[in-house]
């Protein structure tokens, strides 16, 4: 029996409840975690789904009440926060059980992270100072299962939120507040359309390739970007062709959470990018990262080097160059029926102006291996318009 159908426990980086059927230990984790009225946050098209009435049946089982908090936008906004804030407030909850994709998640994260506290969403801005005075045990206990494989959101504290008034997504944390536990149960990924599994899977596979290919020295997020890289490929086209496939879903689910710790590393154009379509236009944030990679992996060209035979290996490709490496990605990319344009997933061409100046800002942009400026920024937004591949 593949051991993607096995269960097992991990530590790092935090505890991780891996295996088929995991959800039903939903009661006994919140027990555990001294949980004794859970508010289950999840995202508007998730709510509905079987998985939110098994959390339910398990937290019942346990005795554990629950809410749940399901006005959360495919971006999540500030505004979403606030409201979900004040519903953890209001239900006198106790702890927050973030379920979903990464909308779900990262909503959960943030109201965990404002809901014990009086400060301003954006005081825990990613680019500012920890604020002060706050510990660990002031934040409401946190228990993330993700429903896509493909975020990896589920092991950290880090939440994309998008700024309203700004028009732009923010990345918020706070170094002492972290999930408490993850459940990673490929159950929950079964249900998963193709389109979404291919548009997430490729979330997943960006993430590792773009945290390897930053510069720095981090060989414990390489090695996780790598067997990311390795899992996601060899995986990928197998959940999306069968979706009933449950080691590969597995498989995926494993690549994801991988892929996730390896970009505590940092991100690149592809993100910086990607995050402010999404805050302008709304876009589908795999599917963004699906059409922009081919672009940024030419620009980043010069500067992968030495990481190209790396990538590859873990492709299990037969040649180690660059040109055989992006031909891999360009055939995975069609296999996986991405479009091929900014266009054709709803972002107009007068929005690439501003997409290019908030990108700038990006912190994804500082970490990508190859400086960038604005007009670099545009022109591969321009040439990602239409024919990004």
């Amino acid at each position: 029996m593949s051991r993607f159908l096995n269960a097992a426990d991990w530590t790092f980086p935090v505890p991780i409840r891996y295996g088929p059927g995991r959800l039903s230990e939903l009661g006994t984790a919140c027990h555990e975690l001294g949980i004794k009225n859970g508010l289950i946050v999840t995202d508007r098209g998730s709510r509905d789904l079987p998985f939110i009435e098994l959390a339910q049946q398990s937290c019942a089982a346990e005795s554990i009440g629950v809410g749940l908090f399901s006005e959360v936008s495919p971006n999540p906004t500030d505004e979403d926060i606030a409201l979900g804030k004040e519903t953890l407030l209001k239900g006198n909850y106790d702890g927050v059980i973030a379920i979903g994709g990464g909308s779900g998640m990262d909503a959960g994260k943030a109201i965990s992270l404002i809901g014990g506290n009086d400060l301003d969403l954006w005081d825990f801005d990613y680019d500012k100072p920890d604020s002060p005075g706050l510990e660990a045990d002031q934040f409401p206990p946190l228990i993330c299962i993700p429903t896509t494989a493909g975020t990896g959101a589920e092991t950290e504290s880090t939440a994309m939120v998008t700024d309203i008034a700004q028009g732009i997504k923010r990345c918020i944390w706070h170094s002492e507040q972290k999930p408490r536990l993850a459940i990673l149960d490929p159950e929950l990924t079964i249900g998963l359309p193709p389109d979404l599994t291919a548009w997430t899977g490729c979330d997943a596979l960006v993430h590792a390739i773009e945290a390897f290919s930053v510069p720095d020295w981090h060989p414990l997020c390489d090695g996780l970007a790598l067997e990311a890289i390795r899992l996601i490929s060899s995986s990928l086209p197998t959940a999306v062709d069968q979706g009933d496939n449950l080691e590969a879903r597995g498989a995926m689910l494993v690549g994801s959470c991988l892929a996730g710790v390896s970009f505590l590393k940092g991100l690149g154009l592809v993100h910086a990018m990607s995050h402010m379509v999404g805050a302008v236009c709304d876009t589908h944030h795999g599917l963004t990262n699906a059409v922009l990679l081919p672009p940024v992996l030419a620009y980043n060209r010069k500067e992968l080097g030495e990481k190209i035979p790396l990538m590859s290996e873990a492709m299990g490709l037969p040649s180690k160059d660059y040109d055989s490496f992006f031909s891999a990605i360009l055939d995975l990319l069609d296999a996986l029926a991405i479009p091929r344009g900014l266009e054709a997933i709803g972002v107009p061409q007068q929005m690439l102006d501003p997409i290019a100046q908030k990108a700038y800002s990006d912190a994804a942009r500082f970490t990508n291996p190859t400086p960038s400026t604005v007009p670099q920024i545009r022109k591969m937004l321009g040439e990602s318009f239409r024919n990004a591949r």
